[in-house]
């Protein structure tokens, strides 16, 4: 109990004061390089992510970092628990933004720190919409930014990882950026196994080689989308059976 209290005054009173960086943030050049504002834009989530994720306890492995290519890339990760985007924030050092719910759009301040590093509010209801949100998560990696996506669309808390939805990958069949699978397992110890109570895990996060443009284009999305999910079940399964 001590440390979900912990986490949560430490999460909340962060944002508090995170209030200032986030009035200079507002400020900076739009002429502004888009690496070079995403990496001063993400300097104050990856701080909070990396204490956040001490405060749980917990050990984050992670794994092929080298493999990230240079420039705007999509992330395609298995989507395990609530603490899975801290810690890519934490573990990632390419700055990116997330496609995020649109309902935490009415979380203030959060939600303006979320529309600062790109991410894309989406309205599963409304396809029009949704749409539209993909369109501009589109044009968010042309221009140079990178993003996530969690293809199940809803957190597996440790079961099998779920059937990905091939809507995601719309945004790199429409931008050309290249496609980075995440595996990422132990974030649902860390809370969802534990009656939604904070313990210690160990978490790791294995970065898969790049899938580039040329590789995917002549590709349906269905056919991408359940390419991209073999290749993070066979990292995991190789990780349980080496280890």
């Amino acid at each position: 109990m001590l440390r979900l209290i912990a986490c949560f005054l430490y999460m909340g009173g962060y944002l508090v004061c995170s209030l200032p960086k986030l009035s200079r943030i507002r400020k900076l050049p739009q002429d502004m390089a888009p690496e070079k504002k995403d990496k001063l834009i993400n300097e104050t989530p990856k701080n909070w992510s990396k204490t956040f994720m001490a405060l749980t306890g917990s050990e984050v492995v992670v794994e092929g970092k080298h493999l990230i290519p240079e420039g705007p890339v999509l992330f395609a990760s298995n989507h395990e628990g609530n603490f899975d985007i801290p810690v890519l924030i934490g573990a990632i050092d390419k700055p990116f933004g997330f496609i995020s719910k649109i309902e935490v759009k009415k979380v203030p301040i959060l939600s303006s720190w979320m529309e600062a590093i790109n991410c894309v509010f989406l309205d599963r209801r409304n396809r029009e919409k949704a749409s539209e949100s993909i369109m501009s998560g589109v044009e968010l990696l042309k221009k140079g930014h990178s993003l996530v996506i969690f293809p199940e669309g809803t957190r597996s808390k440790g079961g099998p990882v779920g059937i990905f939805k091939a809507g995601g990958f719309r945004l790199a069949k429409d931008s050309g950026v290249p496609i980075v699978p995440i595996s990422i397992e132990g974030t649902s110890d860390v809370f969802e196994k534990n009656g939604r109570l904070v313990k210690p895990a160990k978490i790791k996060v294995i970065i898969s080689p790049p899938l580039y443009s040329r590789q995917y284009k002549d590709k349906d999305l269905i056919t991408l989308a359940g390419e991209v999910r073999d290749i993070i079940i066979d990292v995991r399964n190789a990780k349980r059976i080496a280890s």
